[in-house]
């Protein structure tokens, strides 16, 4: 697990008040993470070329334009002239060891983009608009220098952004590289250090980035028990059946001993799940709203949920009166996508926002609606899917486009249920679940387009 911020401004002051260390430096073990990355991974000779702006994030690609020439065939193009007291400085540190200036962009094998950084607003202007179109056309593998240029702090993007192959950021995390729309310019996300190592450059924050290491699966380790030593989870079998059925297997194959599909009518189902028209009296936890239509009434649902059992809320229930009531439980998992969300947030009185709004400012409304429902965990799904509650934030980016199929949501509902009737805390389950479930997507080796929930399920057994 990895520390997120909103912004390092107030790390690198850290840096010059505590431990001595001026921007020269702190610029000087930046440049040479980003020389060390080129070393590795291209050969000798190879042509580089560094686009730098005016201001600190292009003084950081001129210091390692200077860095690497003589090894390499590297040159610098000036989107602007240098104007930042740093960059004055590295401009004249460069060429006095004889680095070229390159008036246009040519052919290169590596591009590195060092034209704005954190401090970027708005738009680009049209010039700007220009090049840009113009280095995301370059056939060369292309690296961002801290932050790709036209992603802005809080992570929306500009209509011309830099698509980065890899973003070489210093010092720590910045949260605004995992906004959804971030993910198409930022490419994979390595840290430099600036002259201290991250455990001492960091200082405390709310928001994490989750690891794939960071997963803890439900291993059975105590060796007297049964089948109801692991809990028994209840879903709700809706209108939309297959859903309910989806969420039902991917619980029991995450290590739930046991799971009843709750009706009112006699449906074939998997023989290894069970199906009532009660509740059992051994239930652990409830799943609801995967596939459920309008087959409960109001009535139906409270008898549902007249108890003060784990319960993972999903899909349909988002436009339910009965929501408000669901909100006020203890250990409650709610996994909306970004439409249902919406909704909620509506009912909720919180904000009346569209899904292209709640898309640039994910990280605000999250925090506003921890801040109004503390005792609920939410796991907002996206192509960065957030899990929060009170004032823990996590964020998973380990999920691929091979999602987006109708039924992957009911499976991660099934294995949130799965764990809230295993015992785990709802923050744990959120956590864990979502974490399993983008580990099952990358572990699929078919065509990206053809992922099923039932190789989703399949996929269980291999974690």
């Amino acid at each position: 697990m990895q520390k997120l911020f909103d912004e390092v401004n107030f790390l690198d002051k850290r840096c010059y008040d505590e431990f001595g260390l001026s921007e020269d430096i702190l610029m000087e073990h930046a440049s040479t993470g980003m020389a060390e990355y080129i070393r590795e991974n291209f050969a000798f000779g190879s042509r580089i070329i560094i686009a730098c702006g005016s201001g600190n994030n292009g003084a950081d690609g001129i210091a390692c334009a200077r860095l690497l020439h003589g090894e390499y065939d590297v040159s610098i193009f000036y989107v602007k002239k240098p104007k930042s007291p740093m960059a004055l400085l590295q401009d004249k540190r460069a060429k006095s060891i004889g680095v070229f200036e390159c008036l246009e962009l040519r052919e290169c094998d590596v591009l590195v983009d060092a034209v704005v950084g954190t401090g970027f607003k708005g738009e680009f202007d049209e010039t700007l608009k220009t090049i840009m179109k113009k280095l995301n056309a370059l056939e060369a593998f292309k690296i961002a220098c801290d932050i790709p240029s036209g992603l802005q702090s809080h992570g929306e993007c500009a209509k011309e952004c830099f698509r980065a192959d890899i973003s070489l950021t210093m010092g720590a995390l910045k949260k605004g590289m995992y906004l959804d729309e971030a993910k198409e310019f930022v490419g994979k996300i390595k840290v430099l250090d600036l002259g201290v190592c991250r455990t001492i450059y960091e200082r405390q924050s709310s928001w994490n980035l989750l690891d794939l290491s960071d997963l803890k699966l439900p291993y059975r380790e105590k060796k007297n028990i049964h089948k109801g030593s692991f809990g028994h989870l209840a879903v709700a079998c809706g209108s939309k059946k297959g859903a309910s059925i989806i969420s039902a297997q991917s619980a029991f194959r995450f290590g739930v001993g046991l799971v009843t599909l709750i009706g009112f009518e006699d449906i074939e189902i998997p023989c290894e799940i069970m199906y009532s028209h009660n509740l059992p009296n051994n239930t652990t936890a409830l799943a609801l709203g995967m596939g459920l239509g309008d087959e409960f009434s109001n009535l139906e649902l409270e008898q549902f949920l007249d108890n003060n059992l784990p319960l993972v809320a999903d899909a349909d229930i988002f436009a339910m009166g009965i929501l408000s009531t669901i909100l006020e439980r203890e250990n409650l998992v709610i996994t909306p996508h970004p439409k249902e969300f919406v909704s909620l947030l509506k009912q909720t009185n919180i904000a009346e926002i569209n899904v292209e709004i709640l898309q640039k400012n994910r990280f605000k409304y999250v925090e506003e609606f921890c801040r109004k429902f503390p005792k609920a965990t939410l796991l907002l799904k996206g192509a960065n899917v957030i899990i929060a509650k009170d004032g823990e934030f996590f964020i998973n980016p380990h999920g691929t486009s091979a999602l987006s199929k109708g039924g992957s949501g009911d499976v991660l509902s099934g294995l949130v249920g799965s764990l809230l009737a295993q015992g785990y805390a709802p923050l744990e389950s959120a956590i864990h679940a979502s974490l399993a479930h983008t580990k099952l997507v990358l572990a699929f080796d078919g065509a990206s387009f053809s992922l099923t929930p039932t190789d989703l399920i399949l996929g269980i057994n291999q974690l």
